[in-house]
């Protein structure tokens, strides 16, 4: 994980520095950018800071962007969570905070337990997040046309279960087979039983680096039929056998602190 760095993009001065304070005595390292820039300018300077966190005052004092248009270039870039923080909660503010994806809002006026509570939730959240269909490569989402999107999220949110090919054909208009020659069609020749174990080691390895979860549970809590199944599979796709894998990103990861 990257170290405690949170940006603050507020261009009230006074709010800036009481979160500042609160989030100091937390022992993050935080920086404030409440100047007039220019959107470009504003993004480059979180992008230079490579924060762990932002937080985005939704209602700047800016023409052209807001909040939400910086959230909205974040939900894409997908490389650091972020926090909206608004006086303003009203049904049409709250439909444009929903099209960002927000990892958590903070209502004004905010006590000091507001803010460490939704800063100490997101972060934990975020590393050991799933992963989400809508914030996976763009590439492949945009490629795939609509009728296949709702098995796509399907597999995402039930990676850790058996997935039955026949129920993924159910959720489009498509029959069995007919399902299974447009997936490999619109996913570079992977057929479903390609993709889903593919996701399966994707996340396998997630949990390997960033948890201490043994290797046997997390092979039965992604539900492969035995552990030498599960090595089969991840040697095949990754070239490596699992404890290999977790010793070397281990030791990256502890040669990067």
């Amino acid at each position: 994980m990257k170290d405690k760095t949170i940006v603050i993009v507020e261009d009230e001065l006074i709010i800036a520095m009481d979160l500042k304070r609160i989030l100091t005595q937390e022992g993050y390292n935080v920086i404030i950018n409440f100047k007039n820039y220019n959107f470009i300018e504003t993004i480059n300077d979180i992008h230079k800071y490579n924060p762990s966190l932002v937080i985005l005052d939704i209602n700047l004092n800016q023409k052209l962007f807001d909040g939400i248009t910086i959230a909205q270039h974040l939900l894409v870039k997908d490389l650091v969570p972020f926090i909206f923080i608004t006086g303003n909660s009203d049904n049409e503010m709250m439909e444009r905070i929903k099209t960002t994806r927000p990892h958590g809002i903070i209502i004004k006026p905010f006590k000091p337990i507001d803010v460490t509570c939704t800063v100490a939730v997101v972060l934990n959240n975020y590393v050991h997040r799933n992963i989400d269909v809508l914030r996976l490569d763009s590439k492949l989402v945009n490629d795939v046309p609509f009728i296949l999107k709702p098995t796509i999220r399907y597999i995402e949110e039930h990676i850790d279960h058996r997935i039955d090919i026949r129920l993924l054909a159910e959720l489009t208009d498509y029959n069995y087979m007919h399902f299974i020659r447009m997936f490999s069609l619109y996913m570079n020749g992977t057929t479903p039983y390609q993709y889903i174990l593919q996701r399966k080691i994707e996340r396998s390895k997630f949990l390997m680096t960033e948890t201490n979860q043994l290797l046997t549970h997390i092979a039965f809590d992604l539900s492969f039929s035995s552990y030498s199944n599960f090595c089969n599979v991840f040697k095949r796709f990754t070239g490596t056998n699992p404890d290999a894998y977790r010793k070397l990103n281990s030791a990256k990861s502890y040669l990067r602190k």
